[in-house]
C-alpha cells in the first residue's frame, strides 16, 4: 500500500487516530463527543492508555478481565469513514510491510450515542438498539456493495441520493440488546436540513419527517429514529468483517417537539447498561 494511501506517522501510529495497534482492545465503544470518552472510561477498573488527536480521543483499559477501548468519532459518516478504516488497518494490516495480514481479526464495535425519535408511541429517554440502519448520507456509494439479507427491502424515495440498508450484528444484538427496543435507524448527512429541521434556511422537502414516519419495511418495521453515524458503521462493518451494533438514547422527540430534561443522566444510564453487559461477549 502506497504511503499516500496508508499514512503512518513517524511514531508508528495510524494517521488520524494517532494510535498504534497495541493501543486498542478487541472491543471498542464509539461515542461522538470527545467529552463523553471519560464519561465511559470512569467506569473501567483500570485505564492503561489515553490519547487525544483532533476530535478523536481514545482510552483503553479493563473491566474485570475484559479489555475495552472507548473512542470518539466526532459527528457524521465522513468521520466514521476515517475511524472504521483506520481501526481495521490497526488490526488487519502489517504496518512494516504495508500488506494485509494472512489472518484477519474481527473487532466488536459498539456505538453509544444519542438520536431523535420519529414515532409517536416511543417515549423520550428510551434506549434503542438499531436492528437495521438506512443511510442517505452518500458514504457507502463509494464502496463496492456487500450483499446482505436486506437487499430486497424496498427503500423509500428521498430524492437523488441512493440509500443503503445494513443490519446490526446478530450476536451483539442477542448478547447486549436482548431487552432493548429494536428499531430501524435513519442516518442523515447532517443535523438540520437532512433531518428535516428548519431554522432560517428553507428546506427543499417540508415533509421529510412525515415520509420517514410512514415508511414500512419488511415485517412491518418502522423507521424509529434519526442520527448521523449508524449506517456508516454498519456498512463498513459488513465490508471489513467487523461486528457492529449501535445503541441510542432518544433525547429529542421530533413528533412531540420535545427534548429530554435529563440528557446526561439518560446517557449515563445507557453507558452503564452496556458496560455491565460486555462480559457476556466472552461467555
Amino acid at each position: 500500500m502506497k504511503a499516500s494511501e496508508l499514512i503512518i506517522n513517524p511514531d508508528g501510529s495510524v494517521y488520524h487516530l494517532g494510535i498504534r495497534p497495541e493501543d486498542i482492545a478487541p472491543i471498542i465503544l464509539t461515542v461522538g463527543d470527545p467529552d463523553r470518552v471519560p464519561m465511559v472510561s470512569r467506569y473501567f477498573d483500570s485505564v492503561r492508555f489515553k490519547h487525544a488527536k483532533r476530535e478523536i480521543v481514545t482510552h483503553t483499559g479493563r473491566i474485570g478481565q475484559l479489555e475495552v477501548s472507548v473512542l470518539s468519532t466526532g459527528m457524521g459518516t465522513d468521520n466514521i469513514d476515517i475511524v472504521m478504516n483506520e481501526l481495521d488497518a490497526l488490526v488487519n494490516i502489517d504496518f512494516e510491510t504495508r500488506t494485509v495480514k494472512e489472518e484477519l481479526s474481527s473487532l466488536s464495535v459498539i456505538r453509544v450515542g444519542t438520536s431523535g425519535c420519529i414515532q409517536d408511541d416511543i417515549e423520550i429517554d428510551s434506549m434503542l438498539a438499531s436492528e437495521w440502519a438506512i443511510g442517505y448520507d452518500g458514504l457507502l456509494g463509494f464502496y463496492e456493495h456487500v450483499p446482505n439479507e436486506l437487499d430486497s427491502a424496498p427503500l423509500p424515495d428521498l430524492g437523488d441520493i441512493k440509500g443503503s440498508i445494513n443490519p446490526a450484528s446478530k450476536r451483539l444484538l442477542e448478547k447486549l440488546a436482548y431487552d432493548c427496543y429494536k428499531g430501524v435507524t435513519y442516518t442523515a448527512a447532517g443535523f438540520y436540513g437532512p433531518q428535516g429541521r428548519q431554522l432560517r434556511a428553507r428546506l427543499s422537502d417540508q415533509h421529510l419527517i412525515d415520509k420517514l414516519t410512514n415508511i414500512r419495511l419488511p415485517g412491518n418495521r418502522r423507521v424509529t429514529n434519526i442520527e448521523m453515524e449508524t449506517a456508516g458503521l454498519y456498512g463498513l462493518g459488513d465490508l471489513l468483517g467487523h461486528e457492529v451494533i449501535s445503541f441510542s438514547v432518544l433525547l429529542a422527540h421530533r413528533i412531540h417537539g420535545t427534548f429530554s430534561t435529563q440528557p446526561e443522566a439518560s446517557v449515563d444510564k445507557l453507558i452503564r447498561m452496556i458496560l455491565e453487559r460486555l462480559p457476556a461477549l466472552n461467555a
